[in-house]
């Protein structure tokens, strides 16, 4: 069992990563600015308070724990966007300040900076949305920024190019800097298998230090 502190734990990601921690037997506290709207009861759950924009904050909340997990700016919405890579250096800060105690982070990435089978990125594609390119390469900054981040032991996840709430199958497969897509040229996701693989490489270390990105 670990012990992992969650942020964003009551957003469309983070709420599914609740759930599979929660169902693997870890022993989880969220991390939400208004406990009131997480709305799960468990014996292995705490909720308390706590800011990502704020190190110290990211720091108390982190400690005693194996691992941090953020979901913050993991896809619910605009809104989010001006919050993305400054969240990221708060993390790596508050994390600094713990020093070997620091436990390991493990991010919410975007898809928008993997590579295509065309030998582009997703980001190119024509018919974009404004804000879903600013969303992409918001993701984008914060991966550039954790790969110059060596005394954190950091993990960043980039969905498949579709992520949506649907079916946990608990099958996925895995790349690194490539879009994963299925035999008709569609790559996608579940939220609930984003949270399996997420648990997965909590369980299972294997991007140390890296982006990897899964799709069906």
């Amino acid at each position: 069992m670990s012990t992992i502190a969650l942020f964003g734990a009551n957003g469309t990601i983070g709420s599914r990563i609740l759930g599979e921690a929660l169902n693997r037997g870890h022993q989880v506290t969220a991390v939400v600015r208004d406990p009131a709207k997480i709305t799960t009861t468990h014996p292995n759950l705490t909720v308390i308070t706590g800011d990502i924009l704020d190190p110290a904050s990211v720091a108390a909340a982190a400690k005693g724990h194996d691992v941090l997990v953020s979901a913050v700016g993991g896809g619910d919405g605009p809104g989010h966007i001006a919050t993305i890579t400054p969240a990221a250096k708060s993390l790596v800060a508050g994390l600094r300040t713990l020093g070997d105690a620091a436990p390991r982070l493990i991010t919410v990435g975007g898809a928008g900076s993997l590579r295509t089978p065309d030998g582009k990125q997703v980001w190119d594609a024509e018919g974009l949305p404004e804000f879903l390119l600013q969303i992409m390469h918001a993701h984008g900054d914060a991966l550039d920024y954790y790969r110059t981040v060596s005394d954190v032991r950091w993990t960043n996840l980039s969905p498949a190019a579709t992520i949506a709430p649907g079916e946990r199958t608990g099958s996925y497969r895995t790349a690194t800097e490539d879009l994963v897509t299925a035999a008709d040229g569609s790559s996608r996701i579940s939220t609930e298998d984003y949270a399996v693989a997420v648990l997965d490489e909590i369980e299972q270390p294997r991007h140390l230090g890296e982006r990897f990105t899964i799709g069906y």
